[in-house]
């Protein structure tokens, strides 16, 4: 095998191994504190220890996994304190953004957002999860792109991730899926009005289901 034939060998399964338990992370099959050995990727994947140690790195990258000198690599977990503080985080630069989205917004982002919703939609009905963690990040991204400051957007993102363990509490919940796609309809409609104070209100709202969830879970 050549180089560049094993690099990119290197890549796919480094990416599918971090893909398929960011998956298991995500939607609840691997709860937070539970242990990630490279033994157990090991047996489980049937790849080389390199590529075993690459897919944990690349968790780490993601925020969802830990690794700390002779303990190894964990699924993240979140203490009620640090939950607090993250979503204190993500409540001040969400409503910020929210605040700086021109108001009415253009027909061109209306359009994009209901095509990402409708997608939403159909992946809670067909139960596909990984289907809607990404369509919901994908509208939240493309909502809070419109207010034109990206790095305010890349911290935005930054928080997604750090908080990740606590959304994945809801991932299993219909209930509280669907809750959430009727907030981003409203989202959309108040993107077609002219009061962003309203819509920054509700972008921080939105936040607060799996917020109080994960807290009462730790509490």
């Amino acid at each position: 095998m050549d180089s560049l034939t094993e690099t990119a060998t290197t890549e796919h399964d480094d990416l599918s191994i971090a893909r398929a338990l960011e998956e298991d992370i995500i939607f609840g099959r691997l709860a937070p504190g539970t242990r990630l050995t490279e033994d157990m990727l090991l047996a489980r994947f049937a790849v080389t220890r390199h590529f075993a140690r690459q897919a944990l790195v690349q968790l780490e990258s993601m925020g969802i996994v830990v690794r700390e000198r002779n303990r190894g690599a964990t699924v993240r977990s979140l203490t009620a304190g640090q939950v607090k503080e993250i979503y204190a985080v993500r409540e001040l630069l969400q409503r910020q953004a929210a605040l700086w989205i021109p108001l009415p917004a253009p027909d061109s982002l209306i359009a994009e957002l209901n095509a990402i919703h409708e997608e939403h939609g159909r992946h809670i009905e067909a139960g596909f999860l990984r289907g809607v963690h990404e369509t919901n990040d994908r509208f939240h991204l493309t909502l809070f792109g419109a207010c034109g400051n990206s790095h305010l957007v890349q911290s935005i993102e930054l928080y997604m991730r750090l908080s990740l363990p606590v959304r994945a509490n809801s991932m299993a919940n219909t209930a509280s899926l669907r809750v959430s796609h009727e907030h981003h309809r409203l989202m959309i409609d108040m993107l077609k009005g002219t009061d962003n104070w309203v819509l920054a209100q509700l972008c921080v709202d939105h936040l607060q289901p799996s917020k109080a969830r994960y807290l009462d879970r730790v509490g």
